[in-house]
């Protein structure tokens, strides 16, 4: 097993032949230069030290434009893998991916509610070292973190995690020291932003935004592959968007944020807040057999067609689409996914989303945002700490 940096995988020429060959394959050397506008001498000596390196390989042959078949190029996907990690409240989810987003094996770490920097860094170190010596035959270039909270991306520190009132974990420095290879760490909402572009668009949109709806609200912007930080590193806390100035107190302190209305908890407690008034629901009948009401629970009733449960989730939509509106007015995304818990309602969210963009947005072109739901699944922000490497390696928005 190969560990330690790829800075020799890395130049600029070659970045961009790699992720030509990552985004067009198979494509053969001559339409690599005619695209990159690089020279055919450049391309042949580059895809040379590329095949050397095992990152492509030479597959069929294409099409001939009146001479010999050119042969054509593809990358090496499963030469090298990423070790990729979700923080989450009581767990840390695991994996190990190709470079192309395919998962080879997953394992978890559970969180103690009294945990300390020390044995947290300690439960990361033993979850990688866990998958590595599963898989000793495997080449590894990197390991991918998603935090929860905020992070300094650039010194890899984990700010503040809320959830394990935790401040200023050095997780890149420890890491790193510990297995001597490349270590990223990113916000979670934004590591599973990253993700959605690199494994599922291909970095075909210019712009594109993630949002991650579950415990708590938080988004992701991708532009040309890479995230958008902002000049403090906030851009994507939509989920402290305010949308309502005499609703609820939100965690952060203010009133009104998007993540009092939209997420699980928020779903819960407004159903439960029906259920007092004495609406009628399926869910009734499930809280006197002791189940706890969560927004899971709120989207089987709505399965069972119980008449509030798919109000509730209706005007959870409605809410997510006033939000959305405010994001397309101010930033004219091309595309915006929803991922997270709250996404598997599917259908019962996202038409009041759609509608609600129809009927509020300025103009017509914008209306018809594409809105879609995550096809990453429960990988999606531990696929994104993976993108977090790859985005590295490949550096799609340079040349």
């Amino acid at each position: 097993m190969q560990r330690g940096s790829f800075q020799w995988m890395k130049s600029l020429n070659k970045a961009i032949i790699l992720n030509k060959i990552r985004t067009s394959e198979p494509i053969s050397r001559a339409q690599i230069a005619k695209e990159t506008k690089l020279t055919p001498p450049t391309v042949g000596s580059i895809v040379k030290e590329l095949l050397e390196q095992r990152l492509i390989l030479e597959s069929t042959l294409g099409e001939s434009q009146g001479g010999r078949k050119p042969t054509m190029l593809i990358l090496n996907t499963s030469g090298f893998h990423v070790i990729g990690s979700d923080v989450g409240l009581s767990k840390i989810q695991f994996i190990i991916s190709d470079l192309s987003g395919k998962v080879m094996d997953e394992s978890e770490e559970l969180l103690d509610e009294n945990v300390t920097e020390e044995s947290f860094l300690s439960i990361l170190t033993k979850g990688v070292q866990h998958l590595m010596q599963q898989h000793s035959d495997l080449e590894f270039i990197g390991i991918g973190v998603a935090m929860h909270g905020i992070v300094d991306a650039e010194s890899g520190v984990s700010i503040f995690a809320p959830n394990l009132q935790l401040r200023d974990i050095p997780i890149k420095k420890d890491l790193e020291e510990k297995f001597q290879m490349d270590v990223k760490v990113e916000n979670d909402a934004k590591a599973f932003a990253l993700g959605e572009a690199w494994f599922q668009d291909r970095v075909s949109h210019k712009s594109m935004v993630a949002i991650n709806i579950g415990l708590g609200v938080g988004a992701g912007i991708v532009i040309d592959g890479k995230l958008y930080n902002g000049e403090h590193g906030i851009a994507g806390e939509i989920g402290h968007m305010m949308i309502d100035i005499n609703g609820k107190k939100c965690s952060c302190g203010n009133y009104g944020c998007l993540q009092t209305l939209v997420s699980g908890p928020a779903i819960a407690e407004r159903i439960l807040e029906q259920l007092n008034y004495g609406n009628e629901s399926i869910l009734i009948n499930w809280i006197e057999e002791e189940q706890a009401i969560t927004a899971e629970l709120v989207y089987k009733a709505a399965m069972n067609n119980d008449s509030l449960a798919i109000e509730i989730l209706h005007d959870t939509g409605v809410y997510i689409g006033i939000a959305l509106t405010n994001l397309v007015h101010v930033w004219n995304p091309s595309k915006i996914i929803i991922g997270g818990g709250v996404s598997k309602a599917g259908d019962f969210i996202l038409t009041a989303i759609k509608e609600t963009l129809m009927e509020r947005v300025i103009t017509e072109k914008a209306q018809t945002t594409a809105i879609l739901i995550s096809k990453l699944g429960s990988y999606g922000s531990s696929l994104g700490s993976v993108a977090l490497i790859l985005s590295e390696l490949f550096e799609p928005n340079i040349g």
